[in-house]
């Protein structure tokens, strides 16, 4: 089922992106809410009468959201996290921990701008992140995850 979102929705898109969804969700959670409206030819047309009128808008907030994405080209991180065997960390990394980390480095960025495939990472290594501050700028970011802690191969005492 297509519908427009009217609010910026986490893991789903921002405001007035037009997506494709499973009709109970939109029917039962996103159109309730006031999330979002069904994609008719005459919402359609609202929308894109909309988007026109906002169109100085978008360009200051297309220009705002480069500036971030420039700031996180030169912005390289590493998280530390503790880890056992096997390079798997105790607990998780999401979008949240990678928005902090960011912060720390200077580069402000809302966590639900982020999306970082399968939600979390819970395993040592290199891996990216899609950072989209708006719906026509997108980056893929770079950054790492390693263990702060060693673990001890073997336990002499044992």
């Amino acid at each position: 089922m297509e519908i427009i979102l009217k609010k910026d929705v986490e893991n789903l898109g921002l405001e007035f992106d037009t997506v494709n969804v499973k009709p109970g969700y939109a029917r039962n959670f996103l159109i309730p809410q006031g999330y979002a409206l069904l994609a008719t030819p005459k919402n359609k047309a609202a929308l894109e009468a909309t988007l026109e009128a906002r169109k100085e808008e978008e360009a200051k907030l297309i220009v705002a959201a480069t500036a971030i994405i420039e700031k996180l080209k030169a912005t390289t991180i590493s998280i530390s996290a503790k880890a056992g065997a096997g390079d798997k960390i105790f607990g998780s990394i999401n979008n949240a921990t990678l928005a902090e980390e960011l912060a720390k480095a200077g580069v402000e960025v809302d966590k639900k701008y982020i999306k970082i495939p399968g939600n979390t990472i819970k395993r040592t290594g290199k891996f990216s992140a899609k950072v989209r501050p708006h719906r026509n700028v997108e980056y893929d970011y770079e950054f790492e995850v390693v263990s702060d802690v060693v673990a001890e191969e073997a336990n002499p005492e044992a």
